[in-house]
């Protein structure tokens, strides 16, 4: 583990304004790891290192992590919660936990599609390598078209390193993909490559043109439902983030922070409170939106 010329970005939503730099170790807690409660162990840094910037830690332990660390100055950068489903509930128990109306909800949205593309959902799985390079083609047809890679450059990625990557994780059995078609043609993708015996929520899109009949959420409860089936995997990511998606299919969550630990020079230390009060800004701005009604404004000036 090595360090790297790091990006620590200054953003409002989607919008980059200034991106600032620092040699820092990366670490970034797996799931597993992160469920342990054990504070990760960080190599010796380098003389010309800056520091470290350690994701996904849970936060109970950023102030041990910060205390072992000695004279290293820290910064929690974001703090959110990072939700995840077990996958060794069977589905029966796990589709039971959720709300008699999200249920109700979920059958009816199920209904919907299922008409709408003849009388059952056409879901298809994908999972070793010439399926996923398959998968890959059909999935970038819909990501072409999101909001994610039209407006902020997040779509599936494409390209032969892409899919060659994502080969190469399908030929140890660790990448599955799942595609919903209506009339022959796809219109949402979910791709989750996994880690262990955990696997990612890394891409989901689907096509606009059928967002009334909700195919994302639609997509991820027909995927859980095959991966519970399946009984290859114990736990699906859905990472950082806290959208009513994630926290609908999720069995739990950790608080979990974003932890900067630099050397106390007058670079690092300008460049830490400089991140932290524009965190504190952005916070106070969008509160103060949201009691005045402005919401609307602000996704616009977010963009």
């Amino acid at each position: 583990m090595s360090a790297s010329e790091t990006a620590l970005p200054l953003r409002v939503g989607a919008r980059t304004l200034v991106t600032l730099r620092r040699r820092l170790v990366r670490r970034r807690l797996s799931l597993e790891e992160a469920l342990t409660g054990q504070a990760p162990r960080l190599p010796t840094l380098g003389r010309n290192e800056h520091g470290y910037l350690v994701n996904a830690l849970p936060a109970g332990l950023a102030q041990p992590l910060a205390c072992a660390q000695g004279d290293l100055k820290p910064f929690v950068r974001q703090a959110y919660v990072r939700s995840y489903a077990r996958l060794d509930l069977g589905f029966d128990s796990y589709f039971s936990a959720f709300s008699a109306k999200s249920r109700s909800t979920l059958r009816r949205k199920v209904k919907k599609l299922a008409d709408r593309s003849g009388g059952s959902l056409d879901l298809r799985a994908y999972r070793n390598e010439a399926e996923i390079e398959t998968f890959h083609r059909a999935a970038r047809s819909v990501s072409a078209l999101t909001y994610q890679e039209r407006r902020l450059g997040a779509g599936l990625p494409d390209g032969p390193e892409a899919l060659a990557s994502m080969q190469a994780l399908a030929r140890q059995g660790l990448a599955r993909g799942w595609l919903l078609f209506v009339d022959g043609r796809p219109i949402s993708y979910l791709y989750a490559p996994a880690e262990g015996s955990t696997l990612i929520y890394a891409y989901l899109g689907y096509d606009p043109e059928f967002a009334a009949f909700s195919p994302g959420t639609v997509l991820q409860l027909e995927a859980m439902r095959t991966l519970m089936d399946e009984g290859d995997f114990r736990l699906f990511d859905f990472t950082e983030g806290e959208g009513q998606h994630k926290r609908q299919f999720a069995t739990g969550g950790l608080d979990c922070v974003d932890l900067l630990l630099v050397r106390p020079t007058p670079a690092n230390l300008a460049i830490g409170h400089t991140l932290n009060a524009f965190d504190a800004a952005v916070a106070m701005g969008k509160k103060a939106a949201t009691t005045l009604g402005a919401q609307d404004l602000l996704r616009r000036l977010r963009r």
